[in-house]
């Protein structure tokens, strides 16, 4: 038990390697952790996976089983919480010492902010993403944002095969005679209407300036946290070393003692995760989303046509808090998401609204738009 304790805390694997990885013999008693080229993609697909938080984590196993690849439920999920992947050592409590975690030798599979993502959906801390409660077309995704221009009903759609092929339509649900048409064109049409959202990239370097302020405002007080962390961190040291003392004094059953030091070995292991947490630089730096957010900004209509439908119903959801209505040739809504009416400079363009002298672009008004002036078919 000391030489296994030993080895752990020195930041070597002392048992069989989890999945990803493979123990390899380098002498008759020796060894050593290598990543597994032919099970790691699969560990990492899942992280990333569990990490987006639209599927829950027992659907993205099942998921991956019906791919060939199948691991117990119960595995599955000690799997996700297993700090080996980011490339921590386990080193759990022994002779009074509380638990820990140490640098391990081995290579990390998984990044820690994709890692920690996934800790925060499987605590239930992170606010998921409604789950799709089927499988939707691919080529009717646009079904459960539009509504008919004669009744205000849901557009639904279907495929039927005629003419010797198979065809797909959006079709109004209470009438059918209101509006009936093939699902590509008013796909194709939708991309080219959200083509014509330009940003301001006046407003966007502002954004851009004042995320990177807090920033920096956020690192010091990660720093202040850390502090605060720690002392919280010695405190609870202090209370461990206090009840070994009284249980070899005799004023402490050993239930009592064993009782104590489990809640405050996992109270110790809580304030360290979340002092790795804050000291890692890699989670707060926001250059790379912002990035990746102006490029999507400045080409969303590439994203309507090729994305997957789970990212096409994310963007749409987040900028049409309200229905869109469709009448065969253009579109209308009556309300853009509030962050994206201040980025886009022409969403009261789009609902043919004019913008008066001297108006201000935080004044956007709701008002539904005059017929005629939203992008029409091309």
């Amino acid at each position: 038990m000391d030489g296994i304790h030993g080895t752990l805390a020195k930041g070597k694997c002392a048992n069989k390697a989890p999945r990803g990885y493979k123990n390899v013999r380098i002498s008759k008693h020796e060894t050593h952790v290598e990543i597994d080229t032919n099970t790691a993609p699969f560990i990492q697909a899942m992280f990333k996976e569990v990490a987006k938080g639209i599927e829950t984590p027992c659907y993205i196993r099942r998921k991956f089983a019906r791919k060939g690849y199948n691991i117990p439920e119960s595995s599955f999920l000690e799997m996700l919480r297993n700090k080996f992947y980011i490339g921590k050592i386990r080193v759990p409590a022994y002779k009074g010492e509380p638990e820990y975690y140490v640098n391990g030798e081995h290579e990390a599979i998984i990044d820690e902010e994709t890692f920690y993502k996934v800790q925060e959906i499987l605590d239930g801390k992170r606010k998921k993403t409604p789950k799709l409660s089927k499988a939707i077309n691919p080529d009717l995704y646009l079904r459960k944002f539009l509504i008919c221009p004669v009744c205000g009903c849901a557009l639904t759609g279907a495929t039927s095969s005629g003419n010797g092929g198979k065809y797909t339509y959006y079709f109004c649900c209470n009438n059918q005679k209101h509006i009936r048409m093939r699902a590509e064109n008013v796909n194709e049409e939708f991309a080219r209407y959200t083509a014509q959202l330009k940003p301001n990239k006046t407003v966007l370097n502002l954004y851009n300036e004042i995320l990177k302020d807090l920033q920096n405002e956020r690192k010091g007080e990660s720093k202040k946290e850390v502090v605060a962390l720690q002392n919280e961190l010695s405190t609870v040291q202090k209370r461990i070393n206090s009840i070994e003392d009284k249980y070899l004094d005799g004023d402490l059953t050993k239930e009592e003692y064993n009782r104590m030091l489990e809640r405050y070995t996992k109270e110790a292991s809580t304030i360290q995760q979340q002092v790795e947490m804050r000291e890692n630089p890699n989670r707060s730096n926001i250059e790379p989303k912002l990035n990746y957010s102006i490029n999507l900004i400045n080409n969303i209509d590439s994203y309507i046509r090729n994305a997957s439908v789970g990212v096409k119903i994310k963007l749409i959801s987040s900028m049409f808090p309200e229905k869109i209505e469709f009448d065969g040739k253009t579109y209308r809504t009556n309300s853009y998401n509030k962050v994206l009416d201040l980025i886009y400079q022409q969403t009261n363009e789009l609902r043919g609204v004019e913008k008066k002298s001297g108006e201000s672009f935080s004044t956007f008004s709701a008002s539904v738009p005059r017929p005629g002036v939203e992008p029409g078919w091309k």
